[in-house]
């Protein structure tokens, strides 16, 4: 087969300069029921780590997408998810192999780029995801708003409040579609509890119990190889690093293990944060709003020479309207709303309820019914074409990750109360806690 150099827009003008117009398979031009490629979001992946791998998986399953480039300032490595392979080569090589087998003919077509800045400035992009760590969030999202690109943005969605807001406004400013990878929105189970709660079928609501995971695992089995090594060859460090403090290398530091260390992540509590406390929120109805005080934060540290985030906690968000909510890697793993007549719990893959009568309980046509979605991905791409707004938008992410910031503020020092105004985002009262709202930005980044 000859190799057909393909981009989002030039495949028939390309085929016909090549003169090879034979070879090209019916699928590749929107034929046999199949989108061409000329009509498909085409899109950029800015993080070819862990979960980036995953989701450029799913997106390569819908036939609306096309994925034209990949960004990653590592070139290729072990030290990902228990010691995997990963980096701009090895997701090159995924998707034009993926590509290969979809047309018949060898495609050689994904570009690829250690900076993502020169990924958004190409013209022949229409939406990238951003799934790098977490002190690298902010940053390409505002800047991808700028460039006029719809957005799909891993959870945590940042690693401030103020970053947060930044990237919700601009969001807003620039009139762009965001998802936010809390795909916990797109399980059935969580949105039939929610509905349940929303509906009242346990009463006014009086406190929910959040179980998130404890430790600091050696997911990319590298915990051993935590003092300063020499920067291996085709990693770019010192992007990586990007706004965050200046500091030694070592492997332990970086890829999947980089969530153990507050200068990048927060921790469990965060990456776990923005799936169970937003659907916390969303059974709540609070999703654009937050609590009014912390209260009874305790957290484990154990001395590391440089992983430092909480082990083992528990903080509680306090509601004006009088809930409770309780966020503890004690708690059992999952949301559970308990209210004056009974109980509502959901995790990934199930939901239970007590009375157990509200297990068949049916949401009547006229009560509340929330946004509907069993796919993420293909959730974004019905939005990025039809300019609704995803199921997982980036204002109700930032207010959900808010509490877990507010949280971790509270924990790392020592605070028996934090009071929050969840409308001008302020904490009340406590300067020391109110400048971990945001970071100081390592030269020349700034937001």
């Amino acid at each position: 087969m000859s190799t057909i150099k393909l981009t989002r827009r030039t495949l028939l003008k390309s085929a016909a300069v090549y003169g090879i117009p034979a070879i090209v398979p019916a699928s590749a031009l929107g034929l046999g029921g199949r989108t061409a490629p000329s009509n498909r979001v085409a899109m950029g992946i800015i993080g070819t780590g862990n979960q980036g791998f995953n989701d450029m998986k799913g997106f390569l399953q819908d036939e609306r997408v096309h994925i034209d480039a990949v960004c990653d300032v590592n070139k290729e490595s072990t030290g990902y998810w228990n010691g995997a392979v990963g980096g701009r080569e090895p997701a090159k090589r995924l998707i034009e192999k993926f590509y290969t087998e979809q047309m018949g003919a060898s495609y050689k077509g994904c570009g690829t780029h250690t900076d993502f800045r020169e990924l958004l400035a190409r013209k022949d992009i229409d939406a990238v995801e951003v799934c790098t760590p977490d002190h690298w969030h902010a940053i390409p999202v505002v800047e991808a708003c700028r460039a006029g690109k719809d957005i799909y943005c891993q959870k945590p969605l940042s690693l401030t409040i103020a970053e947060g807001r930044a990237m919700s406004d601009a969001v807003k400013k620039y009139k762009r579609v965001f998802q936010t990878g809390s795909q916990q929105r797109s399980d059935s189970n969580f949105r039939r509890a929610c509905e349940l709660v929303r509906n009242g079928r346990i009463g006014k609501v009086h406190t929910v119990k959040i179980g998130l995971p404890s430790g600091r695992p050696d997911y990319g089995k590298t915990g051993e190889r935590k003092k300063p090594e020499p920067v291996p060859s085709g990693f770019d460090y010192q992007m990586w690093l990007g706004p965050a403090p200046d500091a030694p290398y070592s492997p332990a530091r970086c890829h999947v293990n980089f969530r153990w260390i507050y200068d990048y992540s927060g921790g469990q509590v965060t990456d776990w944060g923005g799936h169970h406390p937003d659907c916390a929120q969303w059974g709540l109805g609070t999703e654009y709003t937050g609590p009014v005080e912390i209260k009874n934060a305790k957290a484990e540290f154990p001395p590391d020479e440089l992983w430092n985030t909480a082990t083992e906690y528990s903080f509680e968000a306090h509601y004006a309207s009088q809930v409770k909510m309780i966020i503890s890697s004690k708690e059992r793993g999952g949301v559970t709303w308990e209210g004056e007549t009974g109980w509502v719990y959901a995790n990934r893959g199930t939901h239970d309820a007590e009375p157990k009568s509200l297990l068949k309980s049916e949401i009547g046509p006229n009560e509340i019914h929330l946004k509907k979605s069993d796919d993420h991905y293909a959730n974004f791409i019905d939005c990025v074409l039809s300019r609704a707004e995803p199921v997982a938008p980036v204002e109700v992410a930032h207010r959900s990750i808010t509490i877990c910031h507010l949280g971790n503020i509270a924990m790392r020092l020592g605070k028996e109360s934090l009071k929050w105004d969840p409308a001008t985002e302020r904490i009340v009262g406590d300067d020391e806690a109110a400048k971990l709202l945001s970071r100081t930005y390592r030269a020349p980044w700034k937001l």
